[in-house]
């Protein structure tokens, strides 16, 4: 869950430290980059952290210990930028964090950033140079990316040798793909008729200048990262070592989380990417004003921006950030943009802002058919909600209109696809869960002080009653988990997927740090996420490094690799309560039956055992860090890598026995817009392959009543004696 707010308490810690911080009211004037600000953000996190985290750690050498290991890995994480000596200079600062964090000084944040800042401008060379000249490919050298266990270079020497490594390795991958096109070219001289073969001289020469091009342009957004932004990876250095998910949020990235949960924004609806010293539009989003206007277009660069009838102003080398800002504005307001289309030729473009949706937040579902029977497939990429307009939509609304929507189709049982979904609203999980059951108990959450809230659907009116499948995976996180949960403790529906969701059971409050400071003229200070609660199980388990354990498991390729809570050193422990009070559904009779069936299905699934077998395979390949430089040693690795990847190209062409439909409100959409139609394609087209979503549908088909097995089998016959 990452946070509560408005729909349920705020807790009143909050209200407590807006009257203790009235002490931090009056600041002198200073510009935005004082340090005095830095100096104020790092009292304001660590007291509002102290007094309102739900575990707050002790501020002692052992935290500083994790803060200095945790911001050097942030700062330098392939060690290719600091020297040892470098090193050996911060490490008096390592049980010394804090005390500054307690004393206000910023001498260790200080010394890493000018010192990071000389670094980087002198590695500008190393590459350059690197790369300025043609490599030994015939050399015996490799390259270790294993960037944990390699030290720091103790020389300059030393440095420039690893980074002429890490640049050949990039080159020399870049270099036997454009061998392999050419020779694709000679056994299909048709695909190359129009093209002149190259030598291995031109080849040589492009894979250095695409390794360059890719280098410059990360040193291009690296430039546009002012000394804000390492404050604020030193901030989160800190504010993580409490636990995970507390961080701290500038005020962009604050915007960015409130677009993300809401879905949508108001300004143009384009999105924007930085190339070199250019912003260009790289996607329009569909619906939006940029998108009806017809004018805009992907690859456009944009020159100048300008506010109604305003003076235009130039754009060119400035940070993407600022770039949006200026483009961004309220509903109803103009825009113009000069920008160069792809023919070379300048236009002024003039639109007029409006509410974007940023349709990929969105619910959405889709209708398959099994043996008579018509199945709902829902996806939930997100438990999303706007705060601001309670009017506005939301997850929770959204689902219930699917459902209704999937009714009046006739479907006999629903999937609830929340793979991937990292979590989002509480109200709206728990809203979304009362759509599947009478009433009762959804979540239970304990404050620090040991409080215990539960939180319930009140309505008795279930919207859905007939058979349920939810999906998960190791990136179901947070409200995902709460679902399932639910669904779970009830015997409400079925579980499927990976062995068990992420793992994260704590609750986030979002804290304006604006709030608690009188008088400023710092300008916006940020939010602050920090973990104020636990959340449990109706049954009384924590889901916190356990999470959800599949009913059904079903292999997966990530099944063998560290990627969940209980991977993270600083995760908060797992832990349970008592449970809350609640009846165990009793209208689907063949449950455990069509637990048992899916079981024996996949133990005799070829395919889910290839996929099991490349997990496995996967999780040896991940610790092999050593790349030869040699190009005929690289050629033969990559050659043992193609050969054991056939064995593994079934799982990608793989496709199920499922025609997937749109619902026909969605079908009458797609007559008039393009992109919405691709989109659906697209995604038709991933649940077509997809073995899990397969499997779903043969448990919802189990699931099925005798009585509604009957009745599909007489309409079948019936619907044969009409064709005869």
């Amino acid at each position: 869950m990452q946070f509560m707010r408005k729909n349920y308490k705020i807790l009143l810690v909050v209200l407590t430290l807006s009257v203790a911080l009235l002490g931090f009211s009056l600041f002198p004037s200073k510009k935005e980059t004082d340090p005095e600000k830095d100096k104020l953000l790092i009292e304001l996190l660590t007291f509002v952290i102290e007094k309102g985290h739900y575990s707050p750690a002790d501020i002692d050498d052992n935290f500083s210990k994790g803060v200095y290991k945790d911001y050097l890995n942030a700062l330098d994480p392939s060690k290719r930028f600091f020297l040892q000596s470098d090193i050996d200079e911060f490490a008096k600062f390592e049980t010394q964090i804090d005390d500054q964090i307690l004393n206000r000084d910023l001498s260790f944040f200080e010394l890493t950033y000018s010192r990071l800042m000389q670094r980087m401008e002198e590695s500008k060379s190393y590459y350059k140079d690197a790369l300025a000249n043609p490599f030994d490919y015939k050399a015996d050298e490799t390259f270790n990316a294993d960037y944990e266990k390699i030290p720091y270079c103790k020389s300059t020497k030393e440095l420039k040798e690893r980074w002429r490594l890490q640049v050949k390795l990039s080159a020399l991958s870049t270099l036997v793909e454009k061998q392999k096109l050419e020779e694709d070219k000679k056994k299909n001289p048709e695909a190359g008729k129009n093209d002149a073969p190259k030598s291995f001289e031109q080849m040589e020469k492009e894979s250095r200048e695409s390794t360059l091009n890719s280098l410059n342009d990360n040193f291009s957004f690296i430039k546009d990262l002012d000394r804000n932004d390492w404050f604020s990876i030193y901030i989160n250095a800190i504010s993580s070592r409490f636990d995970p998910h507390t961080s701290y949020m500038a005020p962009n990235e604050k915007d960015r989380f409130d677009l993300s949960m809401s879905g949508k924004l108001e300004g143009i609806g384009a999105r924007l990417q930085k190339k070199n010293d250019f912003t260009e539009i790289s996607e329009l989003i569909s619906g939006g004003p940029a998108w009806r206007g017809k004018q805009l277009e992907s690859g456009d660069i944009i020159l100048k921006v300008a506010q109604g009838s305003g003076e235009p102003v130039d754009v060119v080398g400035m940070r993407l950030d600022d770039v949006v800002k200026k483009i961004k504005g309220p509903k109803g307001t103009e825009v113009r943009l000069t920008v160069k289309k792809q023919d070379g030729t300048i236009k002024v473009i003039t639109i007029i802002r409006d509410e974007v949706e940023i349709e990929e937040t969105y619910v959405k579902s889709s209708v398959v058919e099994k043996d008579g029977f018509k199945y709902g497939i829902i996806y939930l990429p997100k438990f999303y909600i706007d705060f601001e307009d309670q009017n506005s939509r939301d997850a929770a609304k959204d689902v219930a209109i699917e459902v209704e929507r999937l009714k009046k189709e006739g479907v006999q049982g629903i999937v609830m696809d929340v793979r991937d979904n990292g979590g989002g609203s509480l109200k709206t999980v728990v809203d979304i869960a009362g759509l599947f059951i009478e009433q009762g108990p959804i979540v239970q959450i304990k404050s620090a002080a040991g409080k215990k809230e539960v939180l319930y659907d009140r309505d008795a009116k279930v919207q859905w009653d007939g058979p349920l499948v939810v999906m998960i995976n190791e990136f179901s996180a947070s409200a995902s988990e709460i679902l399932a949960a639910a669904i779970q403790d009830y015997k409400r529906g079925v579980v499927i997927g990976s062995k068990q969701s992420y793992g994260k059971g704590t609750v986030q409050n979002l804290i304006d740090l604006n709030q608690f400071v009188r008088g400023s003229t710092y300008g916006d200070l940020g939010a602050l996420k920090t973990t104020t609660q636990k959340f449990y199980r109706i049954n009384g388990g924590s889901t916190q490094l356990e999470g959800v354990k599949s009913d059904i498991a079903i292999p997966d390729k990530y099944a063998y690799l560290k990627m969940g809570e209980r991977d993270i050193d600083n995760a908060m422990p797992w832990d349970k309560i008592d449970p809350a009070n609640y009846n165990i559904w009793d209208k689907q009779n063949n449950f455990e039956l069509a637990i048992k069936k899916s079981k024996s299905r996949m133990q005799a699934n070829l395919q889910l055992q290839l996929i099991d077998d490349n997990a496995k395979w996967l999780s040896e390949r991940n610790k092999e860090n050593v790349f030869s430089l040699n190009i005929d040693k690289f050629k033969a690795e990559q050659k043992a890598l193609e050969d054991k990847n056939k064995k593994y190209k079934p799982i990608a062409d793989y496709k199920n026995e499922f025609v997937f439909n749109s619902l026909p409100y969605e079908l009458e959409a797609m007559e008039k817009d393009n992109v919405l139609k691709e989109k659906r394609e697209r995604w038709h087209e991933s649940l077509s392959k997809d073995i899990y979503i397969e499997e779903a549908i043969h448990i919802l088909n189990d699931l099925q009543t005798e009585n509604s097995k009957g009745l599909s089998n007489k309409l079948k016959k019936e619907k044969v004696v009409i064709k005869s």
